[in-house]
């Protein structure tokens, strides 16, 4: 097994797995049970999804296609504000 994805949080990992699963590329969650010791350990990095070495190619191209990491852009304005906000 390998990781193709580092996640952010649970959320992120859980969502990554079964789009994975989806395509029938079994997935595995690691550091799940760590999110529990912040503070304790390193903050970054300990949650990830792992597949079988054989599947990585295809899962990293998944992966891709998700567009991971881009912000969300709904909702601002050409002018960088909320729509409809007043200055302040």
């Amino acid at each position: 097994m390998r990781t193709v994805y580092v996640a952010e949080n649970l959320i992120d990992a859980h969502l990554v797995k079964h789009a994975l699963e989806a395509e029938s590329i079994p997935a595995f969650v690691r550091g799940e049970a760590l999110t529990g010791g912040i503070g304790e350990l390193g903050v970054f990095g300990l949650v990830g999804v792992m597949v079988p070495d054989l599947a990585v190619p295809e899962a990293r191209e998944i992966i891709a296609r998700l567009h991971l990491g881009t912000p969300a852009q709904a909702g601002v304005s050409a002018e960088g504000g909320l729509p409809g906000a007043l200055p302040a």
